[in-house]
């Protein structure tokens, strides 16, 4: 695991301490860690939305063998790196 210095404001400091001191985290390297993954979660949330919306207003077409074949492909690379994640 790779070490990151960080330099925060005392207000923001003061806020990361209260979240460890209230028991919600058990180090400052969790909160953190927990608001990186929040932010990949939803950029990932973004995306997907954004790739839905461009569906939803692009011409009808019909889906093929190899259509489908890239969709599961993407969809079980996806599920195996949230899954090395956990």
């Amino acid at each position: 695991m790779q070490t990151m210095n960080i330099s925060l404001p005392d207000p923001l400091k003061q806020f990361v301490d209260g979240q460890v001191a209230e028991g919600r985290y058990s180090s400052v390297s969790e909160y953190m860690r927990e608001l990186i993954r929040a932010d990949e979660k939803r950029k990932a949330e973004t995306r997907l939305e954004t790739l839905l919306l461009e569906g939803l207003q692009s011409e009808e077409s019909e889906l093929t063998a190899s259509d489908w074949s890239s969709i599961r492909k993407e969809a079980m690379s996806l599920l195996a790196a949230k899954q090395a994640k956990s």
